[in-house]
C-alpha cells in the first residue's frame, strides 16, 4: 500500500538548501519514491503556510522508513536541518474510499 511523507518547513538558508534536492533525488529513486508535490508558493487557506511544502509517495511504509534511515541520507538530512526551521514531517498511509 502506498504511503506519503508530507513535509512542511521554512527555508532559512536558501543557498545551502539548493544543494538538498540534487543529493536527495537519487536516494528517493532507489526506494521507488515519487515527488508528487513540491511548492514554495503554497496558498494558505487555513493556518500558516511554510516556505516549502512537499508530498513524496513511496510504494510501502517499509521503503519510506528505509529511505529515511539510509546511511547515505543522513548527511543530506543534515543539510535540510541546517537550512530550514519549523519542520513538520509525517508519514501517512494511502486512503481508499469504500475500502477498495
Amino acid at each position: 500500500m502506498p504511503v506519503y511523507y508530507i513535509n512542511s518547513y521554512d527555508i532559512t538558508d536558501p543557498e545551502l538548501f539548493k544543494t538538498y534536492g540534487p543529493l536527495l533525488f537519487p536516494i528517493l529513486k532507489r526506494y521507488g519514491a515519487e515527488v508528487l508535490v513540491s511548492d514554495t508558493a503554497a496558498l494558505a487557506v487555513e493556518g500558516t503556510a511554510r516556505t516549502m511544502h512537499a508530498i513524496v509517495q513511496f510504494p510501502s511504509e517499509e521503503a519510506a522508513l528505509q529511505c529515511y534511515n539510509d546511511p547515505e541520507y543522513q548527511p543530506v538530512k543534515d543539510i535540510r536541518h541546517r537550512s530550514t526551521t519549523n519542520c513538520t514531517m509525517v508519514l501517512v498511509k494511502a486512503f481508499s474510499m469504500g475500502g477498495k
